[in-house]
C-alpha cells in the first residue's frame, strides 16, 4: 500500500490515463472501472493525508467521503454515487452485452469528465 499521500494522487492520474486508453480501444466498460479506480485512489490518498490513517479497504466512494469528513458540491456527490453504482457493474458484470448497451462512448466519456472534475476538487483539498 501506498506510504505517501501523493503517490494515492499520482496512481489516480495513471489511472484516468489508462481509463481513456481504454476508451479509445472500445473497451468502454473497463474504462469505467478504471474511472472508479482513479476516483477511489484519490479519496484514499485524501484520507491518508487528512486523517494520517492507513485508507479502508473498501470501494465504497461515499463511504471514504463520509468518514474523511468532507463535503463536494451536491453534483459531485451525486456523481460520485452513481459511479458507485456503474463500478459494481463493471466489477461484477452479469450479462456483458448488456454493459455494452450501457456504457456507449457517450456515457463513458461523460463519466470521464466527471470524474477528472472530482479528481481535481479532490487535488485542491490537499
Amino acid at each position: 500500500m501506498a506510504i505517501d499521500p501523493s503517490e494515492w494522487l499520482a496512481q489516480a492520474d495513471y489511472d484516468i490515463d489508462t481509463a481513456q486508453d481504454l476508451l479509445d480501444k472500445g473497451r468502454n466498460f473497463y474504462a469505467v472501472f478504471m474511472c472508479h479506480l482513479s476516483v477511489e485512489k484519490a479519496l484514499k490518498g485524501l484520507f491518508w493525508k487528512m486523517l494520517d490513517e492507513i485508507p479502508p479497504k473498501t470501494h465504497d466512494l461515499i463511504y471514504l467521503v463520509k468518514k474523511i469528513g468532507i463535503q463536494p458540491e451536491e453534483k459531485l456527490t451525486q456523481f460520485l454515487i452513481e459511479l458507485n453504482g456503474a463500478h459494481a457493474a463493471t466489477r461484477y458484470p452479469e450479462e456483458f452485452k448488456q454493459l455494452h448497451k450501457e456504457f456507449p462512448k457517450s456515457v463513458v466519456l461523460e463519466i470521464m469528465e466527471k470524474s477528472r472534475e472530482v479528481i481535481k476538487w479532490i487535488k485542491e483539498q490537499f
